[in-house]
């Protein structure tokens, strides 16, 4: 292995269940073995739709042109026909995708390919295996797919690298696609018959995205859950909100977990005695708004995992019946449905953050610290900026809830005349998923400043853990912006 390289971090078995978590470990190297039937069936399915050729049916996309184009006879060479699918798609526009998740969606992309039912060569699913293996990331710009047809645009940007045209990453370099490609030891991807097609014919960014939003949301619900604890501990509020009899007479599962988390992560937790009867809905509703999440969560997940672990691609084949079926099943919906679902469902959980964040340093509702929770009120400023980044941030965050999956409009000539839009539903879902991040990291600053300048330790010892693990407050030689993203880092950790 190059010495650029740092060894690989983990292993994959295909068939195996694609999970949002395992594609996290797509940013790093990642060893994928598939297994000897999986292998058979690719080639067993390549071997069929040369077969099919030779008897002359007509195949989309491989004996035709593309999209509504398909009434024209495409090339008659494969690598020719591969040229000519992926030169009209190389149309992308915008930043580049971070390398994890470019890297996430052609794992995606290699678990659909490998059940076996696309026709392409084995060489295409080995070069995947093969980069997977190593620090290469296509670079694939973010707009430029609709979610149907497959995420065309970005993922032909993706096979353009795998044969070293254009750029890539080796790493967090940006550079050459070639020359990324020579670092990394791996040779460019040679494409024939239906490879290109099958490379590209599917919602692979889309789920991969979605995959990757749903992994950070699910740990923020238990951040969430984890600093509502701690303000409680900190504020010293009575834990009846929590009281189990209020839930199981709600009737809602996944919010009975919430507060059960919560019932956990206080106890050993004292009550100061000097606070209400009844909190604020931040705090009284907490476990609510967390345990709806989780519920929104628990969808989504079902949605995107059985997404990722399909097949998507268009036609498909299926040898031992002598099938060729050409259908949808590159149509992004699902997904675009639970994206928008994640987002509004991250967008609720920053509203509590931030609320909880105004709470803690408001003297009328703090038990009497100092505004802002300045040490010197005027001489210096406490969290004030943080709670103005946390408004900015949550602002945004509400922006982003207008749904992606009810903006269809009719493209490609009328062939496309319904399309999902379910990649900027996954794009949305994971920028929301992220800020979320920072909306969190920035209460827990704030609650250790609060410590600082004379709340109460948490009594506690779960909430205390996580006071300890945040690190002391803030210096004068660091800035807050670098200490909200430090306790997001922690935070990610430690709960």
């Amino acid at each position: 292995m190059p010495s650029n390289l740092r060894p690989s971090t983990a292993e994959l078995l295909f068939p195996s269940v694609l999970t949002p978590e395992t594609l996290e470990t797509a940013a790093g190297p990642v060893v994928v073995r598939l297994d000897d039937a999986s292998l058979e069936a690719v080639a067993r399915c390549h071997e069929y739709l040369h077969t099919c050729i030779a008897k002359g049916r007509e195949i989309y996309g491989t004996t035709t042109g593309f999209g509504p184009l398909v009434v024209y006879a495409g090339q008659d060479e494969g690598a020719d026909q591969c040229e000519n699918v992926l030169s009209h798609l190389e149309v992308g526009q915008g930043r580049d995708l971070d390398p994890p998740v470019a890297r996430a969606a052609l794992l995606t992309r290699l678990w659909s390919l490998a059940r076996g039912r696309s026709g392409v060569a084995p060489d295409a699913v080995e070069a995947l295996v093969a980069m997977l293996g190593t620090t290469f990331a296509p670079v694939i710009p973010e707009y430029g797919s609709v979610g149907a047809s497959g995420d065309l645009a970005p993922l032909a940007h993706a096979i353009r690298s795998l044969q070293g045209r254009g750029d890539a990453y080796l790493g967090t370099t940006r550079m050459p696609a070639g020359k990324a490609l020579a670092e990394a030891g791996l040779q460019p991807v040679r494409l024939a018959g239906r490879d290109a097609l099958g490379l590209v014919n599917g919602t692979s960014v889309t789920a991969a995205v979605a995959g990757l939003a749903l992994a950070q949301l699910h740990r923020s619900v238990r951040v969430g859950t984890a600093l509502t604890a701690l303000l409680a501990g900190v504020l010293g509020c009575r834990p009846d909100f929590t009281a189990p009899e209020i839930f199981e007479a709600l009737g809602h599962d996944d919010t009975a977990e919430r507060a059960a988390d919560l019932r956990a992560r206080l106890a050993g937790h004292e009550p100061s005695g000097t606070r209400a009867l009844q909190e604020p809905y931040t705090l009284r509703c907490a476990p609510h708004i967390l345990g709806a999440a989780a519920t929104s969560l628990r969808h989504a997940r079902q949605v995107v995992t059985d997404d990722l672990n399909g097949i998507s691609d268009n036609p498909l084949f299926f040898p031992e019946r002598d099938v060729v079926a050409h259908g949808g099943n590159f149509f992004g919906q699902q997904v675009a449905f639970a994206a928008d679902l994640m987002t509004n469902t991250a967008a609720q959980v920053a509203n509590l953050a931030e609320r909880q964040l105004d709470l803690l340093i408001d003297p009328r509702r703090n038990g009497g610290l100092n505004p802002v929770l300045a040490e010197d009120p005027g001489r210096d400023h406490g969290v004030q900026g943080v709670q103005l980044a946390a408004t900015s941030l949550v602002v945004a965050m509400r922006r982003d809830t207008t749904p992606s999956a009810m903006q269809s409009i009719p493209t490609n000539f009328h062939n496309q005349d319904i399309v999902p839009f379910g990649t900027q539903a996954a794009f949305t879902a994971l920028r929301q998923a992220r800020t979320l991040r920072l909306l969190h990291g920035s209460l827990a600053v704030a609650l250790r400043q609060a410590v600082h300048v004379g709340a109460r330790r948490p009594t506690a010892d779960a909430c205390a853990r996580v006071l300890d693990a945040l690190g002391p407050t803030v210096s004068r030689d660091r800035p807050w912006a670098v200490s909200v993203r430090a306790a997001a880092d922690v935070l990610d950790r430690a709960c």
